[in-house]
Order: structure tokens, then sequence, then C-alpha cells
């Protein structure tokens, strides 16, 4: 026989794959707006590498890590 999961147990599971997936979501969205203002500035002032957006999509990436970085403490300091 199979146990089933209190309903409030699995509230908090739906509750936390919900925090989870919108912060995979912004991170995607704090890399894109990198991306593409990079992109942008590399229209408005050409090189020849696209430094601008090799530059801003780096500085974004490691934005969007620190802010992952804080936002699962600060969720794992609400758990608790």
């Amino acid at each position: 026989m199979i146990k089933k999961k209190p309903r409030s147990q699995e509230k908090k599971q739906l509750n936390a794959y919900a925090r989870y997936s919108s912060i995979a979501f912004q991170m995607f969205a704090i890399i894109g707006i990198g991306a593409f203002a990079g992109v942008k500035l590399d229209d408005a002032f050409p090189n020849k590498h696209n430094l601008h957006t090799i530059i801003l999509s780096l500085v974004f990436v490691i934005f969007a890590i620190v802010f992952v970085i804080r936002r699962i403490i600060a969720i794992s300091k609400e758990d608790n």
C-alpha cells in the first residue's frame, strides 16, 4: 500500500517548485537583458570582436549567479 503525503506537505513542495522555477526564469531574463544591451551597444559602437556583447554577457551572468545564490539563501532562511 502506498502512503499518501499530507496535503500541507504537498502544498509546500509545490510552493518550493514554483519558487525555484521562478528563480530560473529570472536568471534567464537577467542574462538576456545583458546580452541584448551588449548587442545594442555593438550596433551603436562597432568593434572588431563584439566586445560589448561579450563583456556585458559575462558581467550579467555573474550578476545572475549572485542573484540566485542570494535568493536561495533567503528562501532557506524563510523555511527555517
